[in-house]
């Protein structure tokens, strides 16, 4: 049980994978080296795919027009008119989560099992739903929408900005890390015999799973700054 104990942790620290020699040395850890990487296989997709671009779909561009439709469908129903400005962005968001999910799948670590990078997303989330908000009502109506319906709930409003995006990264966080810690668990426990179904289920559906809820929950966010 010990050694179990001792794999486990092991495999749940926080590794450095190199340094930058700048500014005394900026250590890189594994996640964000995992990110660069997400981010440059989507890139080379997304230059595959837009190649010879035909006003009939034909070839992979159905899938990629599938998809695109699916984002716009499912993003733009919950923004409405008014939000459309947002689609592109959540879109990105949704499908860098979905590639960073299923990424355990193969082998590789997911970045989203770093607290640094869901913090990050939910983050910059944050600051989309404060320019939302900003944009549609003006600093002005802003302002003043955190004094609604009464002014004593000033700073349950405020209190309720912050802790929407904690949220956000925590659900994603917890998620994302159980599912690594119960898959590493079967993986040393039965190597030799991991389940598929459990792999499928834990880097798979839940993986997507999260990817949908995470953007779904920014995108209701959104929809109500604006309102």
């Amino acid at each position: 049980m010990g050694d179990l104990a001792k794999e486990l942790m092991a495999k749940l620290q926080l590794h450095t994978d190199f340094v930058i020699p700048i500014f005394g040395g900026i250590p890189v850890p594994h996640s964000t080296v995992v990110t660069w990487g997400i981010m440059a296989f989507v890139l080379i997709l997304c230059l595959i795919f837009v190649r010879n671009l035909k006003i009939v779909p034909q070839g992979p561009q159905v899938y990629v027009e599938m998809l695109v439709g699916f984002i716009y469908n499912f993003i733009g129903d919950l923004l409405g008119e008014k939000g459309k400005r947002y689609i592109p962005y959540l879109g990105t968001v949704l499908i860098f989560l979905a590639v960073s999910n299923v990424s355990g799948f193969f082998g590789v670590t997911p970045p989203t099992k770093d607290l640094n990078v869901t913090a990050g997303l939910a983050v910059m989330s944050l600051c989309v739903i404060i320019y939302s908000g900003i944009h549609e009502k003006g600093m002005k109506g802003w302002l003043k929408s955190f004094v609604e319906p009464m002014p004593m709930m000033l700073p349950l409003n405020i209190l309720e900005m912050f802790t929407r995006p904690l949220s956000l990264c925590m659900r994603l966080f917890g998620n994302i890390l159980g599912g690594f810690v119960l898959m590493s668990l079967i993986d040393i426990a039965a190597p030799a015999i991991i389940p598929i179904a459990f792999s499928c289920y834990f880097d798979f559906f839940d993986g997507l799973l999260q990817a949908y809820v995470f953007v779904l929950l920014t995108s209701l966010f959104i929809s109500e700054a604006i309102e």
